[in-house]
Formats: C-alpha cells, sequence, structure tokens
C-alpha cells in the first residue's frame, strides 16, 4: 500500500499562479497526496474563497496577515497526514510525476533527510535553476546553485548529495521533524531552507538532489531589479544565520566583520553611485535589525 504525500504550498495575492501549480499536479500526479494551501494573508480574501470553492478536497487555510514563508509552511505542516511532507512554490509547475521518485530517494537510505527534485526556468523549461548546491561560504554567507542558467543537457542528471536543498521545491519524512525541527520562523523571507538544511547536517542527515524529478519554476531567468524588500531581508537575514548557525565562534566572528564592514558599506557606495537611494535605508535598517538578533 502507498503512502501518502502532504503538498503544502503558501499563496500570496498569488491565486492565478497557485490555480495553474495545482492543476498540474491534478493533471500529471498519480501517486496518493493530499494537498494544504496556505492563504498567507493576500490582500483580498478572494484569493482564499476561490480556493476554497475551486479544490474542495484541498485543505486552504486562511491567516489574517502574511507571517512569512516559514510561518506559513508551518502552519500547513501542522495540518498534515501525510508520511511525507513536500514543500512546493505556488509558482512552480510539473509536466510528469514527481512524487513517487522523490519518495524512491528518501526511502533509498534512511540518513537522507531532504530531497530537492531538479528545477528549470518556466516557460523556458530547457534552462535549468537548481541541480544542487554548493557549500556555503562561512565568511561571505552565500552559495550558488549548481547549473544554474545553464542548458539541460544532460549534464547534470546524476542523483547526488548536495549542500543545500531548493525551497521551492523539497520533501521530507514527516517523522523526521521531531529530530531537526520545523522551518526557522526568525527569517520571515530567504535564508529560511538554508537554515533547515544546515540544522538537518546537524542531526545527521544528508540532502540529495534528483534530477528524474523536474518542476518547472516561474522565476525570471534574467536578474531582476533588486527591491527594498530583497535588501532588507538579505542584510538582515545574513547576520541572523550566521548567529544560528556557525558554532565556531572564530567563524562566527570573521562572518559578523565581513557582514558589517565589507558587505555593507559595498552595498551602500554601490547603490549611493548608482542612484539606488531607495535602497539604502533598507540596507542599513537590515544591518541594525541583524545586529540587534546578535545575542
Amino acid at each position: 500500500m502507498n503512502k501518502k504525500v502532504s503538498i503544502i504550498t503558501v499563496n500570496y495575492n498569488g491565486v492565478t499562479d497557485t490555480c495553474e501549480m495545482i492543476e498540474s499536479l491534478k493533471q500529471h500526479e498519480n501517486y496518493p497526496y493530499e494537498l494544504i494551501v496556505v492563504d498567507n494573508g493576500s490582500a483580498s480574501l478572494n484569493d482564499y474563497t476561490l480556493l476554497k470553492e475551486k479544490y474542495p478536497d484541498a485543505k486552504v487555510i486562511r491567516n489574517d496577515i502574511n507571517l512569512g514563508f516559514a510561518e506559513g509552511n508551518n502552519i500547513g505542516v501542522k495540518q498534515a497526514t501525510g508520511d511525507y511532507l513536500f514543500f512546493l512554490n505556488n509558482d512552480t509547475i510539473i509536466t510528469r510525476p514527481i512524487l513517487e521518485i522523490l519518495v524512491k530517494r528518501l526511502d533509498s537510505d534512511e540518513k537522507i533527510g531532504c530531497v530537492s527534485p531538479k528545477t528549470t526556468f518556466w516557460p523556458q523549461n530547457n534552462k535549468l535553476q537548481y541541480a544542487g548546491a554548493t557549500p556555503m561560504s562561512y565568511i561571505t554567507l552565500r552559495n550558488e546553485f549548481i547549473g544554474y542558467s545553464r542548458e539541460d543537457d544532460g549534464r547534470f542528471d546524476v542523483p547526488q548529495e548536495t549542500a543545500f536543498a531548493n525551497g521551492a521545491a523539497m520533501m521530507i519524512r514527516t517523522a523526521d521533524t521531531q529530530k531537526f525541527g520545523y522551518m526557522s520562523e526568525y527569517y520571515f523571507l530567504y535564508y529560511e531552507e538554508l537554515d533547515w538544511c544546515t540544522f538537518m547536517h546537524k542531526a545527521g542527515f544528508s540532502i540529495w538532489y534528483e534530477p528524474q524529478a523536474i518542476v518547472g519554476h516561474k522565476e525570471s531567468a534574467s536578474v531582476g531589479l533588486q527591491s527594498p524588500l530583497q535588501v532588507y531581508f538579505h542584510t538582515r537575514n545574513r547576520l541572523i544565520f550566521a548567529q544560528r548557525t556557525l558554532s565556531d565562534p572564530f567563524e562566527r566572528k570573521c562572518s559578523y566583520l565581513y557582514q558589517l564592514f565589507v558587505a555593507l558599506p559595498k552595498h551602500f557606495l554601490t547603490y549611493l553611485c548608482q542612484g539606488k537611494f531607495k535602497l539604502i535605508l533598507p540596507l542599513l535598517k537590515g544591518g541594525i535589525d541583524g545586529i540587534s538578533f546578535i545575542r
């Protein structure tokens, strides 16, 4: 008898994308699953109402305010009854079954704590977005997606252990949350899955990339314009990430010094010279709030 997967997705003012994602699941997925949609304080109740009425078999939950990516997903986890949890961004599309492939990868080794599928850009799905991830530099607190923006020509079709999962699509066993906990709700946006994967590693689990399962993700293949929201949370959350995950005092101190006296001034001067004045205040506030978290 097949086990069940709980698919958890968060909707925030994106009901069109969410419906397209759900329809792709209904059309292509045949593994037993339940769908949990958390409407994370969308500006209009219409998102929640439409999803509730259009998909009566789904569990649709409404938050009155936007609680952030991690807390939105964690609320979904508390409603899940599946043996596996599959966190799937609402702006993704599948064109073939993927759940059984991911379940089999997890079941192949009890020490695999999380698995992510190959992710391509959508609709230009011949271009890769994620084929695994590089380790994190403890100084810069940056890493990269392997294969990013390269052609999906078969070079990245070997399943393997990797440093980090892709937050847009990642599966874990429900029971394993007892060993490494839920996603941290400190971040609100960005760095949640990196933090979570770090704690999975600390608990003795590995992270895997599974190329036989493929998800399309509606992120522009070109570099988008930075927004105040992105700048604020990236600046703030790198400092929080250092505080929470770097256990070596020397590494943590090096990271703080780099972020505050190299990265932040560099970005400040860049925004100033480029006339991106609207990004300066979020940059400074992100630094201040990140420092305030350190304790």
